[in-house]
């Protein structure tokens, strides 16, 4: 969600519900928010007296958990399932290399046009809605694309099935900030390990259910639509759930009454102070604000955080969309080469869960970006000198490298301190770091069909990792967007 997209957000102050306690002496209450200077008058809604607190819907939260781990699951296989037959699916829709980089391309063309629309279809119908609908097309891009007959229409079909990716993309940090807001590693760690699953497992078993399917490419293609459709569901119910998650409907419980609301000083303002006036019981007060205005292009912290995730995302686009070909140019076959893939995939599934969890207790997340970075420059190395002798070791080096995306998700929830923030950090992170990473696997394929070889694009993947690095160390730092672009 970019600045102008301003709307109201409801906050909640919570206190003690003793008749003597401070707020009903009238105390300042501080709300952590950064509000419009023009807000001055708050909107109050207190319940009657007596009312009861609506209890937290646990049903919720685990559809939620459900959700997240399913969606994550859908997250790459369009993409994974692809690269272990493409060679077969360029045979059949008779594609150049150059073509060939083209389709491998438009997962990240998709993830930045249709990415910055996320945050204003979650405003606008919900984000669990939205997450529902990525789904659905998803699921419908995989039913559709191998029997179009062309190159153009599996491009147009692909794009569809990558329209839904891009939206759950963005949106995924900000639903795990938002039901979870006190466990965002560990969450984030669930999601990035569901997600390496998903990749992983497409592309190990593409090539062997191909085969179970009688060789037919698009039989192997279209199987990944079921899991897609088994996503849909435990979105459904909460298609309409548009209010607050359970952890903001909680802190409003336990005060109600009269309530003045002041905003201090002039120019951006930091804080909301409310007085409660009156005695007797406190039981609920709901203030409602403009959200902040954040110009999030202001702030260093997030361009390097765009840039770091723009280039792990072509390393990783490049590795699932060649990696494959580049064991079965090697010598090795097509079965073996698609296990390799697998293992680079599935390292992301312990290493997913433990980078967040280690990563959220560091001030600084420069030295997990360097070790990273180390494992993919040996990883390339072992490409070029000796790719069918060492192949199961620069697979695995690769997969260690590739983990740089989980600690990207996990720096956008540590980069900014409110839900808007990471709202707007995850759009513009994903939405620019995306249209970074567009030419890098198109460049792949016209490098690899002009100079026949794999030498030069080895050599790019080279020289794309030192600039990784070093914006990587960048955005690991302890700051905040919020305060770099209020600077």
């Amino acid at each position: 969600m970019m600045g102008g997209m301003a709307s109201e957000e409801t906050r909640t102050l919570k206190s003690t519900t003793a008749p003597g306690s401070a707020i009903a002496r009238g105390s300042a209450i501080t709300c952590d928010s950064v509000v419009a200077p023009e807000v001055v008058a708050p909107e109050v809604v207190a319940p009657e007296k007596g009312a009861a607190v609506p209890p937290t819907r646990a049903w919720a939260v685990r559809l939620v958990v459900v959700g997240i781990v399913l969606s994550a699951l859908n997250l790459r296989p369009a993409i994974t399932s692809l690269g272990a037959l493409l060679e077969e699916v360029r045979d059949g829709l008779g594609m150049s290399g150059s073509v060939a980089g083209l389709l491998t391309s438009v997962p990240p063309l998709c993830f930045a046009v249709f990415g910055v629309m996320a945050p204003r279809l979650a405003r606008r119908f919900g984000t669990g809605a939205v997450v529902c609908a990525g789904m659905v097309a998803i699921t419908a891009g995989l039913l559709i694309r191998p029997y179009t007959g062309s190159t153009a229409g599996f491009l147009a079909a692909s794009a569809l099935a990558l329209m839904g990716i891009a939206v759950s993309n963005v949106l995924m940090p900000v639903i795990v900030k938002r039901w979870f807001p006190d466990r965002v590693g560990s969450m984030t760690g669930l999601y990035s390990m569901a997600l390496a699953l998903g990749t992983a497992a497409a592309a190990a078993v593409t090539v062997p259910v191909t085969e179970a399917l009688g060789g037919s490419w698009q039989s192997g293609l279209t199987v990944w639509a079921g899991l897609a459709a088994a996503a849909v569901l435990p979105w459904i119910p909460l298609v309409r759930d548009r209010g607050a998650a359970p952890a903001e409907r909680e802190a409003g419980q336990g005060v109600s009454g009269h309530v003045h609301a002041r905003v201090d000083g002039a120019g951006p303002v930091r804080q909301v102070h409310a007085r409660v006036d009156g005695a007797g019981p406190v039981r609920q007060v709901h203030a409602r604000v403009a959200p902040p205005t954040l110009r999030i292009t202001r702030s260093r912290t997030a361009w390097a955080l765009a840039v770091f995730f723009g280039l792990q995302a072509t390393a990783a686009y490049i590795t699932m969309g060649w990696m494959a070909q580049i064991f079965r140019d090697a010598g090795v076959s097509a079965g073996t080469a698609g296990l390799l893939l697998a293992v680079t995939m599935v390292m992301g599934v312990p290493l997913a869960f433990v980078i967040p969890r280690v990563a959220t207790r560091l001030p600084h997340q420069g030295p997990i970006v360097i070790a990273l970075g180390a494992c993919g420059l040996a990883g390339y190395a072992g490409l070029y000198l000796a790719p069918a002798a060492g192949a199961w070791a620069w697979a695995v080096l690769l997969g260690v490298s590739n983990c740089a995306f989980p600690l990207a998700l996990t720096m956008v929830g540590m980069r900014a301190r409110s839900g808007a923030g990471v709202v707007q950090l995850s759009a513009f992170a994903q939405s620019t770091g995306y249209l970074i990473s567009i030419p890098g696997p198109l460049l792949v394929g016209v490098l690899y069909q002009h100079s026949g070889g794999w030498g030069l694009p080895i050599a790019l993947m080279v020289g794309l990792m030192v600039p990784q690095m070093l914006v990587g160390v960048l955005a690991g730092r302890d700051r905040t967007v919020e305060d770099e672009a209020a600077r």
